[in-house]
């Protein structure tokens, strides 16, 4: 059993009486699902850095109250006594790796509790069964996209058997049909009586599994929810709340995302190959983007969506050509005239504030715009804030207000919408429609249903590192690429 009794806590570097959580009283059964749901910067992470010991024993900060798991106080034990019993997979999977290769990766946590070679291996095996890896498996880490990145590190964990699952954001990364095979593990692990603690905005693949969903507000637990009583809630009481939608048959097609007027200029990308060490993992013979539209790239994890926008902006090596109508820009010209707000932003945020951080590429006299940027995506208050105190959800809007700052031609987002609450992700779509009638294309490579239909004007669907199709966002559009989201459900309801 997990327990909080009138549990308070305000960060080391936080402003004074500034709390990330205030009074929360919540106690988990033995085998229960319970989801922590609400807006970013709510609370929802510090309440699992508390389950998992994180807090006090790396995290420092004012702490009261009282927090035991297992009948044992959480501050009278050692850290790697508690991960023994607690794993976790955190948001960002690249802060939990220690090796550099997968299958050693997944090795690590039962290599630390001294289990014999034997058994290591046969957890190896039942965790790459379990998470469909047999074909990440003796990988570079450096390799992988970010949702492979995430499979591997929830099957790290898994593989150590611990008692109590602590995720935070676990399908912030994963393409449908790898929420779907979080989902069964997620099942399976309920079906074994492990206790299941989750952070997380995507709620409509945990129906089936929470017994009952916390709602934060402010740092304050406001509401505790069974699944019955949060299906009960409308749309609209539902987005109220800052959460994401439960059903995504109810995301509307009819949303205020239009087509751009067409400028009559285009990009086009001729014999476009990428090679990471020899193999070709992108290869687009010949594609044409119209300039002023806002670009959605989907496809399943690994499919060469983030290379190819590494290739877009000059930091990836390949062959073949882009050009702007028709005169090539080289890759050093792409490079001056793009910005990219990258999956992990915390490789992007470099100053001791959020408004140094916003303002670092723009020049004095556009300060007024920066702080009218911070303000329509809720981190005005921050400002003053250091970047990487904040929030996974509040850091990303840290992100794409930098970009929106940069005054580029090119603007690439790799999963933007990534711990984002509803309200949040609604900013960050008006912002993105705004700054893309300034710059020449807008790409935006997402796994975000709600986000595609809001703001995005064009898909481009990449599949093993060619594009299976590229079509409008009109109302054909939306059916189509909803009916491609939604496959994966249906998939699921038949097996």
């Amino acid at each position: 059993m997990i327990e909080l009794k009138h549990v308070t806590f305000r960060y080391e570097n936080a402003p004074e009486n500034v709390y990330s959580i205030h009074n929360i009283n919540l106690t988990i059964q033995r085998g229960e699902c319970v989801v922590l749901c609400g807006r970013s910067g709510c609370g929802k992470t510090t309440i699992t850095r508390l389950i998992n010991g994180l807090i006090p024993h790396y995290y420092e900060g004012e702490l009261s109250g009282f927090i035991s798991v297992n009948g044992v106080e959480i501050r009278s034990q050692q850290l790697s006594k508690i991960s023994q019993y607690v794993g976790s997979v955190f948001q960002n999977p690249r802060s939990q790796f220690f090796n550099v290769d997968t299958t050693a990766e997944l090795a690590f946590g039962c290599e630390n509790q001294g289990l014999p070679k034997e058994d290591v291996l046969e957890r190896i095996e039942e965790a790459a069964n379990r998470f469909s890896l047999n074909g990440l498996l003796n990988r570079s880490i450096f390799e992988l996209s970010g949702g492979e990145k995430q499979r591997i590190s929830c099957a790290s964990v898994y593989a150590v058997h611990p008692d109590i699952f602590v995720l935070d954001e676990p399908s912030s990364n994963l393409d449908p049909a790898s929420i779907l095979q979080l989902k069964d593990v997620l099942q399976k692990l309920k079906a074994e009586g492990k206790t299941l603690v989750i952070s997380e905005h995507r709620l409509y693949y945990l129906l089936d599994i929470a017994d009952l969903f916390v709602w934060l507000d402010q740092g304050e637990i406001r509401s505790v929810y069974t699944r019955e009583e949060i299906l009960a809630f409308s749309p609209a009481q539902i987005s109220a709340m800052g959460l994401r939608a439960l059903d995504l048959n109810q995301v509307d097609l009819a949303t205020e995302s239009k087509r751009q007027k067409h400028t009559g200029h285009e990009f086009t990308f001729q014999n476009l190959d990428c090679k990471i060490s020899g193999h070709s993992v992108l290869h687009i013979q010949s594609l044409r983007i119209p300039t002023g539209e806002i670009i959605a790239v989907i496809g399943h994890n690994g499919a060469g969506k983030s290379t190819l926008a590494g290739c877009l902006c000059g930091i990836r090596k390949h062959t073949g050509k882009v050009l702007y109508d028709k005169t090539e820009w080289t890759a050093k010209k792409r490079l001056k005239e793009s910005y990219m707000v990258m999956q992990d932003v915390n490789r992007q945020l470099f100053t001791e504030s959020v408004r140094d951080e916003v303002t670092l590429n723009i020049p004095e006299e556009q300060a007024e715009q920066a702080e009218n940027i911070l303000r329509q995506m809720g981190i005005n208050e921050l400002a003053d804030c250091h970047p990487l105190a904040l929030s996974g959800g509040q850091k990303q809007r840290v992100a794409i207000a930098s970009a929106l700052c940069a005054g580029k031609k090119i603007l690439i987002y790799d999963e933007p919408t990534s711990g984002l609450d509803y309200e949040s992700m609604r900013s960050a779509c008006a912002l993105i429609r705004e700054v893309s009638k300034r710059t020449e294309l807008s790409l935006v490579i997402t796994h975000d249903l709600e986000f595609i239909m809001s703001c995005c004007t064009f898909i481009l669907h990449i599949d093993h590192g060619t594009v299976k199709a590229f079509y409008p966002l009109d109302s054909t559009g939306k059916a189509r690429v909803k009916k491609e989201f939604l496959s994966h459900k249906e998939n699921e309801e038949e097996l």
